[in-house]
């Protein structure tokens, strides 16, 4: 769905930022506003499909906003996100990989200094806790159709109309098999994903931490003695660097993620990975990934993980990444030329 949808979150920004188009933008928020209607009352009650549930919810406060703004960055550097990155690599390309490979060495890196960061101002804010169930549903519902709505004020003061978040490509079966999907589709089918996730895992879609299990395992492998850092030693980090890669949920939806590019991107005929990279693309896309993940072991997640999750959990912490990944992505987009990007 990442792939035949082309659902970018860097490129939405980027388009946001850069030229004020906002069908990127307002399709995320259709994403958020159906993942929040099922989001918070399912977590009020605790449970789905009989199963204990638990939201994404993580302290506000600087960590965060140093992460998401390194993170913002690093995106526009390497050309994607981290489920970006994925679904592109699945797809063939050859400078993604690069930035899949340092995005694990961030990281690692990240989990060495986070008790660090850690130690800095924080405080956990629940949306719902704070303000009642239904005052954080209309009050980020709310927020949502503001969003939206300011994004097509800007693009119709900068273009004269908005564009079309259903727009083209063929009709039909053919469609749903090759693709293009419109990003609408991409963003219903996301916030579904994730309900789905949520009920099946107990906890809300995450990516980096995978990023950061296997960076860590490579490490180890490679005589490095992880498992004695302090996160390292946290239960759950503990737990799975002691188990089998796939035995996380985390891993398991990442090798998903590529595999399922893999398979769209063969129904599209438009697998072909490009051997040729110069050194400025390859540059910036190792830097890139080495921000990105960095900044999401500092921020609890990257934008699936804090920003997606953490907002349709109610989790303040969620919204700070997007503003701090907002400016982060206005930094990153002014040192794109630098390495020869547009």
């Amino acid at each position: 769905m990442l792939y035949h949808a082309a659902f970018s979150f860097v490129s939405s920004w980027r388009r946001f930022v850069a030229e004020g188009r906002g069908a990127g933008l307002r399709a995320q928020m259709v994403m958020l506003a159906l993942a929040t209607a099922i989001f918070l009352p399912v977590l009020a009650e605790g449970s789905l499909f009989g199963r204990p549930v638990g939201g994404a919810v993580a302290p506000f406060g600087v960590s965060v906003a140093a992460g998401a703004f390194l993170f913002g960055v690093g995106m526009q550097l390497g050309g994607a996100c981290a489920s970006g990155t994925l679904y592109t690599v699945g797809g063939g390309s050859t400078r993604m990989l690069v930035t899949l490979v340092f995005f694990m060495v961030g990281s690692v890196i990240g989990s060495a200094h986070i008790p660090w960061w850690l130690e800095l101002p924080k405080k956990t804010v629940s949306l719902p806790a704070e303000l009642g169930l239904l005052a954080a549903l209309g009050l980020q519902l709310g927020l949502f159709a503001l969003i939206a709505g300011v994004s097509v004020v800007i693009e119709r003061r900068r273009h004269g109309r908005p564009e079309e978040a259903m727009a083209g490509g063929p009709a039909g079966w053919r469609r749903f098999v090759q693709g293009p999907w419109p990003m609408v589709w991409g963003a219903v089918l996301l916030a579904l994903l994730n309900v789905a996730t949520l009920g099946l895992a107990g906890h809300p879609w995450t990516i980096s931490f995978g990023y950061t299990l296997w960076g860590a395992k490579a490490a180890a492998a490679l005589g490095l003695d992880v498992a004695s850092w302090e996160f390292w030693t946290w239960p759950f980090p503990k737990q799975a660097l002691e188990s089998r890669v796939f035995a996380t949920s985390t891993s398991l939806m990442n090798f998903g993620i590529i595999a399922g590019a893999f398979l769209a991107a063969g129904l599209a005929g438009r697998f072909a990975p490009a051997r040729a990279l110069s050194p400025g693309p390859a540059l910036a896309a190792a830097l890139g990934g080495m921000l990105m993940g960095y900044g999401a072991r500092l921020a609890f997640g990257c934008n699936v993980g804090a920003y997606f999750s953490g907002v349709a959990s109610g989790s303040l912490h969620g919204w700070l990444w997007f503003l701090a990944a907002l400016v982060g992505t206005y930094l990153g987009l002014r040192l794109r030329p630098a390495f020869g990007l547009r």
